[in-house]
Order: structure tokens, then C-alpha cells, then sequence
């Protein structure tokens, strides 16, 4: 079953087309990078499934329901959202923030026990918001979105913030969420978060999806049809793989020769330029 079904979005803001006949879909249960520059339109998207905009014309579905349906209070309870809007109260403790979502969603305060380790800020709840560095307001705007375990979850740069060790804890504590049914929606500018976590990734570029599929997929299909050899002498070689470069490689490691040999894949970074002719930032 499709939790999210995307066909030929377009979103016009004055004369300039953010989105442009951009369509997919998304099976339960998995975890969907949409990747992109800066300005590219990822969070237009977001708002748009969350329905916080109106696309200009096309169709997006969430739940086999219009996209323009999850404002209603039924729906919110079924998915989280993290983006660059999200908002805390600064005056408030981390504790008394996620009381206010134990609230909205009538949740039992056990629940903030449970995401404080999540994000791993158990030690830091009775910390005013207006007190906490960049990292640690990421961290509890992602428990925002997460306390009532939702279906669905979209997270815009969820670990833009943060300093390795905590990205870490975040992806293992996303993998969790994942394997137990929730469906993610990710934007990330981290090519390695986006191997690490996505079955599948989208490319975005001047409002369109330029490529998508695994991330296994999609470095396949752009990998260059060569072997590299390194030789213990210092030598190095790129050949093309056919019989003649079998043959002499044959020829080398009866000769122990080879220090290293590998074929010529890309990385998603290098994909993410290919397709978009920009640097991650």
C-alpha cells in the first residue's frame, strides 16, 4: 500500500515554478530520501503532503486521502513533522515543551521519559529552550515530532545541527521507528545519511525529479564501465572490463602483482553533482 502518492505536482510562487511536474509514490514502511540544492523545492513538497500549501495544479495523496485533508485533527495525530518552521516555546523547559504535545495528542507523560533517551537528552529537560545550543533545539524539535509515534514522518534536515555522535544516536533511533512501521519522509544534503538510511532516493533539480531509485541503483547504473588497478610497484591502471583486461589481470595476480583492484562506482555525491551541477551545501 502507497502512504504517499505524488502525481505531476506543480507549485508556482509568482513566476518562478518551485515545483514543476514532480510525481512518485511511497510504499509503507519505507524510508524516502528526496534530495536536492538549497532552495530546490524539498520543503515546498512537505508543506505541500502536510498540507500547509496548495499545489498549483497536480494531485498528492496521504493515506489514500488528499493531501489538503491533513489538516484535520484526525489525520495530524498519524503523522510528525520536522522543518525549518518548526517552532518551540523558548520560555518553557524541554520537559514543559513535550508536556504541551503529551497534551495535543493525550499521551501519558511517560511518554517524554521515552523520546528524552531518543534524542538523548534525558539529563538536559529541565533546560530552558532559550538556553540551548542549535544542536540540542533539533533534538527536541525532532522529539516534538516523534512523542506520539506516528505512521508517517517527515523530517526536513533532521541532523543538519548536530555533531557526529548525536547523528548517530538519531539514526539508530530512526531505524528503530522504521522497523516497527513508520514510513519516513527525509530531506538531507548528508549523501552518507542518505545511503545509510533511504531504500530509495529522489533527485531534485530546478523543480523536477532528475533521477530515482536505491541508492545501490542508482550507483550502478552511473558506474563507469572500467576496472582500476593499483600495483605493488606503484602503477596504476583504469581498463576497460572486457576479456582482454581478464586476461591481464590474470596474468597480474599469478604474479602477485596487485595491490588493489575495485570497478569505478560513484558515490551519491558525486551522482547528486552529475545530475544537479551543484555542490552540497
Amino acid at each position: 500500500m502507497d502512504v504517499i502518492q505524488v502525481e505531476r505536482i506543480r507549485k508556482r510562487f509568482g513566476n518562478k515554478d518551485a515545483l514543476a511536474d514532480v510525481s512518485f509514490s511511497i510504499p509503507k514502511g519505507e524510508v524516502f530520501g528526496f534530495l536536492g540544492p538549497s532552495g530546490s523545492g524539498k520543503t515546498t513538497l512537505i508543506k505541500i503532503l502536510t498540507a500547509q500549501l496548495n499545489p498549483t495544479s497536480g494531485q498528492a495523496s496521504v493515506f489514500n486521502q488528499p493531501a489538503e485533508m491533513m489538516h484535520q485533527s484526525a489525520q495530524k495525530m498519524r503523522f510528525g513533522i520536522l522543518t525549518d518552521n518548526s517552532g518551540l516555546y523558548e520560555r518553557l523547559t524541554i520537559e514543559e515543551n513535550l508536556e504541551l504535545y503529551c497534551q495535543l495528542y493525550d499521551l501519558p507523560k511517560s511518554s517524554i521519559d521515552k523520546v528524552l533517551q531518543f534524542v538523548n537528552l534525558s539529563g538536559e529537560r529541565k533546560k530552558k529552550v532559550n538556553r540551548l545550543s542549535k544542536g540540542m533545539r533539533q533534538r527536541v524539535l525532532l522529539a516534538c515530532a516523534i512523542i506520539h509515534e506516528p505512521e508517517l514522518l517527515f523530517l526536513d534536515e533532521p541532523t543538519s545541527a548536530l555533531d557526529p555522535v548525536n547523528s548517530a544516536h538519531i539514526h539508530k533511533g530512526l531505524r528503530y521507528l522504521n522497523k516497527k512501521g513508520t514510513t519516513i519522509f527525509i530531506t538531507t544534503h548528508d549523501m552518507a545519511e542518505a545511503e545509510l538510511l533511504c531504500n530509495r532516493v529522489a533527485i531534485l533539480y530546478q523543480g523536477q525529479i532528475q533521477a530515482i531509485g536505491s541508492p545501490k541503483e542508482l550507483k550502478k547504473h552511473h558506474r563507469k564501465n572500467v576496472v582500476c588497478v593499483d600495483l605493488m610497484n606503484g602503477e596504476a591502471y583504469e581498463l576497460p572490463i572486457d576479456e582482454g583486461t581478464a586476461d591481464q589481470i590474470a596474468d597480474w595476480m599469478k604474479r602477485g602483482l596487485i595491490d588493489t583492484l575495485a570497478t569505478k562506482e560513484p558515490s551519491l555525491g558525486d551522482i547528486f553533482i552529475k545530475m544537479t551541477g551543484s555542490e552540497l551545501r
